[in-house]
């Protein structure tokens, strides 16, 4: 008998268009609109923030604060109706959505031009630590907030090398109150960082190429990054906070700009440059689909809490996907 077909991959759930500009962030705020339905937030090349209505599958608000210039980054904070987006226009915007409201509250002036997107750790309402680009072009800088105070800027040794920070996550180990930070750099590496001694604990080489963006399950100390080769690299960590390379996945064309894990860790999404959108199961990193609905690079992606993929692209459209539901 032969071997039955796979099934081909299937259609987008829905398609949100109107930004009139190539999407370059997304981010699902949970709890944020009635029925179950969580909002999502999409940046754009133009500078404007818009606020998707997932049940009406129109926009709700239009958020201008960043002078025209592409939007890279957004998140939302715990605190109620709190958004943080960040430009290229060397600002990160604290906006107050509440009741209605669309207004930027807060500020921090980014001193890096790079493609850096920054990253949050909430240690606690109201306060958190951001970790963003420095001045220097491989400094990564540590402010607390909303006090916007320094905790410290880390500078890699002068002899490493390793290019500009081009992606950062901070996160905090379950069983200890120390933040650290993932950083990939140009040179393709990706480095741990502890935070309050200021050191690098691990590095490895990763890529060839410069490291687009990383994602990190803190549960499995296991990571995952892509870079502008052809490769995607699995990483683990250990006890004693030492990164090692646990295997590469080749891909046909080369250009990840976004991985993210599904927040249950059962699958994760690529964004690719050749407009398609991978996925895989996260634990083997066998692949199951690739999604070619776009007709420009895919910029980034996100899950919602529910299961639900975005995808957006130079194509100025968002995808929205319902793939392998939560078991």
């Amino acid at each position: 008998m032969a071997a039955p077909c796979p099934l081909p991959p299937p259609d987008p759930q829905f398609v949100l268009r109107g930004t009139q500009s190539p999407v370059h962030a997304l981010h699902f705020c949970e709890g944020g609109q009635a029925q179950g339905h969580p909002l999502l937030f999409s940046g754009s090349q133009s500078g404007l923030v818009h606020i998707w209505s997932l049940q009406m599958r129109r926009a709700l608000a239009t958020l201008d604060g960043h002078g025209g210039q592409c939007v890279t980054w957004l998140q939302t904070l715990p605190q109620e109706h709190q958004l943080l987006s960040q430009g290229r226009d060397l600002k990160l915007c604290l906006w107050d959505l509440a009741e209605g409201r669309n207004a930027v509250v807060d500020s921090v002036c980014l001193e890096s031009v790079g493609f850096c997107r920054s990253s949050i750790l909430v240690q606690g309402q109201p306060r958190w630590m951001l970790a963003v680009p420095g001045k220097g072009s491989d400094e990564v800088q540590i402010l607390e907030m909303p006090s916007k105070t320094s905790v410290c800027t880390l500078k890699p040794e002068a002899d490493a090398k390793l290019g500009m920070p081009m992606c950062l996550r901070l996160w905090q180990a379950d069983c200890s109150p120390r933040p650290l930070l993932l950083v990939g750099y140009e040179d393709g590496s990706v480095a741990l960082w502890d935070v309050s001694e200021q050191k690098v604990c691990s590095r490895i080489a990763c890529h060839e190429e410069p490291v687009m963006d990383l994602d990190f399950d803190s549960q499995k100390a296991k990571g995952i990054s892509g870079s502008a080769g052809k490769a995607l690299a699995v990483w683990s960590l250990d006890g004693q906070q030492a990164l090692q390379v646990c295997g590469t996945h080749q891909l046909t064309n080369p250009g990840i700009a976004e991985v993210t894990i599904r927040p249950d860790r059962k699958i994760l999404a690529t964004a690719g440059w050749d407009h398609r959108i991978r996925v895989f199961q996260w634990r083997k990193m066998q692949p199951l689909a690739v999604l070619a609905f776009h007709s420009a690079a895919v910029q980034c992606v996100a899950f919602a809490a529910n299961g639900l993929l975005a995808a957006g692209s130079k194509d100025q459209r968002i995808s929205l996907w319902s793939l392998y539901p939560h078991a």
